[in-house]
């Protein structure tokens, strides 16, 4: 059994694949607390130079809540139909690069297993932009469930 399996979403369809698969444990009695995460993160062009800094920051300190706001917004929905099914659900949004906070959240909260799903990214736009699962698969210390996107697409 895993005490506790942390979910990170980052609110598209693809990512609440993982979902499907944090339901049949639940079923099957095989997971405890369920974490669903998410990570806000802030692009420093939003900050501007110079004179515009002052302001910038005001911006960015908006924006920063207005996020962090819909972020916990969006979780909570998550939350209410996961406990519909019976899960034991906590919600987490953190701050920064989702790869990093996940890794990070994961290695220091005792969590047993991280089930996280696949955009299914490949060729060039994989090069440049890289792979959030892919990084935190290759990152993690604990085992990852990584579900791919055929598995959800319809």
């Amino acid at each position: 059994m895993y005490k506790k399996v942390l979910v990170p979403l980052d609110g598209s369809k693809l990512a609440e694949c993982a979902l499907k698969e944090v339901r049949l444990l639940a079923q099957k009695d095989c997971i405890g607390e369920v974490v669903v995460l998410t990570a806000v993160d802030y692009p420093a062009a939003l900050l501007g130079e110079g004179s515009e800094l002052r302001t910038a920051a005001h911006r960015y300190q908006d924006l920063q809540k207005n996020r962090i706001a819909q972020a916990k917004e969006y979780l909570e929905g998550i939350r209410t139909q996961l406990s519909g099914d019976g899960v034991a659900v906590r919600i987490e949004v953190l701050e920064g690069r989702a790869d990093q906070g996940i890794v990070e959240y994961a290695g220091k909260n005792s969590v047993d297993l991280l089930i996280i799903a696949s955009h299914g990214i490949t060729g060039i736009r994989k090069w440049v932009f890289g792979s959030t699962a892919l990084r935190v698969l290759h990152d993690s210390r604990i085992p990852v469930l990584l579900i791919r996107p055929e598995l959800c697409r319809s």
